[in-house]
């Protein structure tokens, strides 16, 4: 039997715990070992998921010789940094997102990939679902013919997360953009296959959360008023091929949802469609008539969270490229950046890649 590789969690806050069960379920990866600053997490995971080997600082955990792949769950601008030393530590890595908060650190984890010849992911776990998967199949086959024109929302009434990993730029790089925006934005381009984007017109804004009597459906607290982020972005951007997308995210708005809403269309010369809905819509011009289908799904094994650390490890065993390269990450980080830069300038700005 060929030996597992082992697997070094950094950061074993919330989101590392969504990732646990894919490493359980991986035929070839075990997770062996976690890095936090704060060891009183230490005995919960050792009781909890039954991993016995901790570190307090993230070198001696990147110093390991047994540790084969690094899962970076650590909050957002530090990333890039424990990314960098994993893959200069000869690591692979599979990464939370957003890879990084801006372009800039995300070039720079391209460039340690390319010098340790490890492979480098970002755990964008919309694209592992059931419904992803079948729409991406459907669409390769060339039934929406060229697709012109995207529209994509991830919207929240009221939740906002509370945590200073979210609220202080210092400690995420940003507000609802970098939080929910990544997830829908890295879905509508990989659906697109990934049109390089020109021009951004974008505001990232703060409408609500300094309102007096903020507060969040988490816990119904109270929003910090000293919160430095945005609660609310919009885009439209323009990519080489001539095609479009319109694109928000917030975290607080009145809008008539439970929780959260995230939604996309895609819109072809030959036919258009829904995500979640998995619904396909075309017209016979010669019957002058309009066709509605759903795609019939299977019900997903795993949690796409769990699914993307599966998938991370069987590239990794078998010599596959990244399931989701670095490369694709800084399209989504190139666009989201042009939000906050068109919103400082006050008008449309010039992105490259």
């Amino acid at each position: 039997m060929t030996k597992k590789l082992k697997v070094g969690v950094i950061g074993l806050g919330g989101i590392a715990n969504t990732h646990v069960p894919g490493w359980k379920a991986s035929t070839d990866a075990e997770l062996v070992a976690g890095s936090d600053i704060n060891p009183a997490v230490f005995d919960v995971w050792r009781e909890k998921h039954g991993v016995q080997r901790f570190y307090e600082k993230t070198a001696d955990l990147l110093n390991d010789p047994e540790i084969d792949i690094i899962d970076v769950c650590s909050p957002n601008m530090y990333h890039a940094e424990q990314a960098i030393a994993a893959l200069d530590a000869g690591k692979h890595v599979i990464c939370e997102k957003p890879l990084a908060p801006g372009p800039d650190d995300v070039r720079k984890m391209i460039a340690a990939r390319d010098r340790s010849g490890k492979l480098l992911m970002t755990a964008q776990h919309f694209r592992f679902g059931g419904v992803a998967q079948a729409m991406k199949a459907e669409i390769k086959t060339g039934v929406l013919g060229q697709i012109y024109h995207a529209r994509s929302w991830m919207l929240r009434r009221g939740f906002l997360p509370l945590s200073p990993t979210f609220i202080y730029k210092k400690n995420s790089g940003g507000g609802p953009c970098i939080d929910i925006g990544v997830h829908i934005l890295d879905l509508t381009l990989w659906l697109m296959d990934h049109p390089k984007p020109v021009t951004v017109s974008g505001v990232a804004r703060t409408a609500l959360a300094h309102h007096e009597g903020a507060f969040s459906t988490s816990g119904r607290n109270r929003v910090p008023r000293d919160i430095d982020v945005e609660d609310f972005a919009s885009a439209f951007v323009r990519f080489d091929n001539g095609a479009t997308l319109i694109l928000e995210v917030s975290w607080l708005l009145h809008h008539n949802t439970q929780g959260e809403e995230a939604r996309l269309w895609l819109y072809g010369t030959e036919g258009g469609c829904e995500w979640p809905k998995a619904e396909f819509v075309s017209s016979n011009y010669e019957t002058r008539q309009f066709y509605n289908r759903t795609l019939l799904l299977t019900r997903d094994t795993l949690e796409p969270h769990a699914l993307e650390c599966v998938e991370f490890a069987r590239a990794v065993a078998q010599g596959l490229p990244s399931p989701v390269p670095p490369e694709q990450s800084l399209y989504v980080q190139t666009i989201l950046d042009g939000i906050y830069r068109s919103q400082a300038a006050g008008r449309e700005v010039t992105v490259s890649i």
